[in-house]
């Protein structure tokens, strides 16, 4: 078996999601499993190289995992002609400068999401990158979570038969930072830093929607700063200037409607921070993070409503879970997995600056319908 290294630029990795997720669960699990395995007797090794602003926190992160490889000077280690492959986690308003310089370096991209602040930066990115060919990709990990692939697999089985409705609900309740601490970066919470949950989410919902339902054709939406006032991480109180609610209704290719619920500011009272209900003629199905239950029409019972007598059946019984039929891996390692073998054999691979584009598209019109109080229709995106 012949070992093939690919040296990885990670910016952003002492964030919580870069480093967890992407780091950890990732890139040092890979090294872990003794690295992907490409076919024929050949395996790939990822060798990161820790890239940040904090040398402190860079120095003890790469001496908790044994890595020799870290710096402060993204420029330094783009110029260096054995980097492959640059990745970014960083908080958005930093990520197109950084995303800029490495295509003009060659690098290959992988990226977290929203890739812009804008549409035009999002398509100058995917332009820039098409015209150096490298190849490029956008982190769209709810496409890999094992409840998610559950619903795609009762979708491509024809189990709804046509699907009428999708109904989402995310969120949990951030706390203000004043006499808890909040589990979300103050930044969130401000946008003129690039914070705000349309930013953050409607991006995701795009590519879920896109992918297992069809594409977003039009957005009606309403947002919200229901916590106006919050602490950062010193302690000190601060005025929240971005959306911490959004409530979307989205118009499918198809006819299908989504209506979803994004929330910083909701208890939860579902089984999963985030679920997705989709009703269709023959049979509906609520798909969580991990777990998938269904009712086939054949199944389903005849509630008749009155409000006189009290409810004598448990409506959440009536469901069947779907079974996990094969094992489930981490979904970001199940994506960089495809991105590697992408990058070193030239598999097919779509997610790419042109599919992040249209996360941010969504975004930026979810928050112009609110702000204008109509729906918009959501045109396709080209280079």
């Amino acid at each position: 078996m012949t070992r093939r290294t690919v040296r990885i630029a990670m910016n952003g990795v002492t964030g919580r999601m870069g480093y967890r997720q992407h780091l950890v669960r990732s890139i040092l699990a890979l090294r872990e499993q003794g690295g992907l395995d490409l076919g024929n007797g050949e395996t790939l090794w990822p060798e990161p190289v820790l890239v940040g602003r904090r040398e402190h926190a860079l120095r003890a992160l790469a001496e908790r995992h044994g890595l020799t490889e870290w710096s402060t000077d993204l420029d330094a280690v783009l110029a260096d002609d054995t980097v492959d492959i640059y990745f970014d986690a960083q908080v958005t308003s930093a990520r197109v400068d950084a995303l800029t310089k490495a295509i003009a370096a060659g690098k290959h991209i992988y990226t977290e999401k929203p890739t812009a602040a804008d549409l035009a930066g999002a398509l100058e990115l995917a332009r820039l990158a098409e015209e150096k060919g490298i190849k490029h990709g956008v982190v769209q990990d709810k496409l890999f979570l094992p409840g998610l692939l559950k619903l795609k697999r009762l979708i491509d089985g024809g189990f709804f038969g046509e699907i009428l409705s999708v109904r989402g609900e995310f969120g949990y309740w951030v706390f203000e930072g004043d006499w808890q601490d909040a589990q979300r970066p103050s930044w969130n919470y401000r946008a003129e830093d690039g914070g705000g949950i349309v930013v953050d989410m409607f991006p995701h919902w795009e590519y879920v929607l896109h992918e297992l339902f069809g594409r977003v054709t039009s957005v009606t939406a309403h947002v919200a700063t229901h916590v106006p006032r919050r602490w950062d991480e010193q302690g000190k109180p601060y005025a929240a200037t971005a959306d911490d609610a959004a409530y979307g209704i989205f118009q499918l290719e198809g006819g299908a409607i989504a209506q979803i619920n994004s929330s910083w500011t909701v208890r939860v009272n579902r089984d999963e921070l985030v679920e997705f209900q989709v009703d269709g003629v023959h049979g509906s199905a609520v798909a969580g993070l991990r777990g998938c239950r269904v009712q086939h029409r054949s199944a389903t019972p005849k509630p008749v409503w009155n409000p006189d007598i009290p409810v004598t059946e448990s409506f959440r019984d009536q469901w069947q879970e779907v079974p996990d039929n094969t094992e489930f891996d981490n979904g970001f390692k199940a994506q960089w997995e495809l991105f590697l073998r992408h990058v070193t054999l030239g598999e097919p691979y779509h997610w790419d600056l042109l599919a992040g584009a249209r996360g941010v598209q969504l975004a930026e019109l979810g928050l112009r319908s609110a702000a204008e109080g109509r729906r918009l229709d959501v045109p396709e995106v080209s280079l």
